[in-house]
């Protein structure tokens, strides 16, 4: 088996990114595209010694699972991974993805995990976009959304996961380039002015927000650009975020306004939130309820209890917890996160919830130790690469009655999960929410509580 060879499989799984799954002589190959059920034409890429890559050319036979997808980029495009995938059969490999990590990761034996909570339209539910800009082949500028595992943008003003508003918002900003002579920038060369471009609605207010990411500290006729974004209803914010260093990280620290507030606002539930272009806020406001609800019922909360809530960002989950604590203590990392925090209690009058600056492995430990604080309940909301292992074993020698943990990557919360369970805790309640379908992402929540 080698590079360029021609194969007839029939596509038997999917793997963690959405590929599927076919064998050849017993030698995996994981196929972009392909859905279980298939049987395909697929071209090698790539041979390793376990396993290989294989391009799809050709569905002999459909699977009986596949679905038409609204979208006719999404091959192309790398935001959608299994947009072929009826919506059914999308939850139930959810479902199995996460159960297979806690299995396989976590050596948790038959673990339960419920089914996932889908959602009734899986469309257009993104309040949030970016777009990068950038030059086709015969020069014009574009933007859209880059092919998967590359820089090369696909042209496209309208994804099918976002807001109906970002077409407009989008056609406006191209159209002032080109009367400019505005360049969009080159990742090559590093000239050019406009980078990319963040989009924020709040689906509760139906405010907007336009943040212009720039090679640069000034866009000419940035005034005019207002006046044209700001006949869109539901214009709230425009800014410029600066970022002139050579990196593949799209926000830079510096922050101008040009119109409006730097902020928008929005709601989850009964608590109300201000976003600025450097928040953190999760993407699908309908299925951030869902999750934070089901965050707060697994807390278990009465209204006495001490909570810390670990990587807090602007506080979403804290404020939720602080309806029903004694009272809650936040720790992130972002300075602008923090500071989004505290505006966000005291604009909901909550005084019960108290934010830290630093980083949770540092702070958390540091507050114990020095300050021996304590805490009924614990949640963690980490990043992709999950806790840190000075706040799991902090969080061990706390001994609080109930972890809730929240993970948008199931192989990193299988990982801590078997720490803290090895550590003296039980895994009660699995529980994966769909925050983003279309592709191969999942949210869990989960429920410790201690054995001793």
């Amino acid at each position: 088996m080698k590079k360029n060879d021609l194969l007839t499989l029939k596509i038997e799984g999917m793997g963690n990114e959405g590929e599927g799954i076919g064998k050849a002589d017993g030698f995996p190959l994981f196929i972009k595209d392909a859905l279980p059920g298939d049987v395909i034409r697929a071209k090698i890429l790539k041979v390793k010694k376990t396993y290989g890559y294989a391009r799809l050319t050709e569905i002999l036979t459909p699977s009986p699972d596949r679905a038409k997808p609204p979208c006719p980029l999404h091959r192309s495009c790398g935001g959608c991974q299994i947009q072929a995938l009826s919506y059914e059969k999308q939850l139930e490999y959810k479902r199995e993805k996460v159960r297979n990590h806690l299995i396989r990761i976590g050596g948790f034996t038959d673990p339960e995990v419920f089914p996932v909570l889908g959602m009734e339209e899986p469309f257009r539910y993104r309040n949030k976009a970016q777009f990068p800009f950038g030059r086709d082949r015969e020069g014009n500028i574009i933007t859209g959304f880059y092919a998967g595992r590359t820089h090369s943008i696909i042209s496209n003003t309208d994804c099918m996961l976002g807001v109906p508003e970002n077409q407009r918002i989008l056609k406006t900003i191209l159209d002032f380039m080109e009367k400019e002579k505005i360049a969009p920038y080159d990742e090559t060369s590093g000239e050019g002015l406009l980078r990319h471009v963040l989009i924020r609605k709040g689906f509760a207010t139906g405010e907007l927000m336009v943040c212009l990411i720039i090679n640069g500290s000034r866009v000419p006729a940035v005034e005019e650009l207002a006046d044209r974004l700001f006949e869109i209803p539901g214009m709230t914010s425009l800014t410029l975020n600066v970022n002139q260093k050579n990196t593949n990280v799209i926000m830079g620290e510096k922050l101008i306004p040009v119109r409006g507030p730097a902020f928008i606002t929005d709601w989850i539930g009964s608590v109300r939130y201000q976003i600025s272009p450097l928040s953190f806020y999760q993407v699908n406001p309908a299925q951030t309820k869902r999750l934070y609800e089901t965050a707060l019922d697994y807390a278990g909360l009465t209204g006495s209890e001490t909570v810390w809530d670990l990587y807090c960002g602007i506080g979403t989950i804290s404020l939720f917890l602080a309806q029903k604590a004694g009272k809650v203590y936040g720790v992130e990392a972002v300075p602008q996160a923090v500071e989004d925090a505290g505006k966000n209690a005291r604009l909901n009058g909550l005084s019960n919830v108290e934010f830290y600056l630093g980083k949770a492995e540092e702070v958390l430990p540091k507050q114990y130790e020095q300050n021996k604080v304590r805490a009924d309940v614990i949640v963690v909301d980490p990043p992709r690469k999950g806790c840190g292992r000075a706040c799991l074993d902090t969080m061990l020698s706390m001994a609080p009655k109930r972890i809730v943990y929240v993970s948008c990557d199931s192989a990193t919360l299988a990982r801590d999960l078997k720490i803290l369970c090895e550590g003296g805790y039980e895994l009660r309640e699995v529980q994966p929410v769909d925050m983003f379908p279309q592709t191969a992402g999942i949210e869990t929540v989960c429920l410790l509580t201690g054995r001793f």
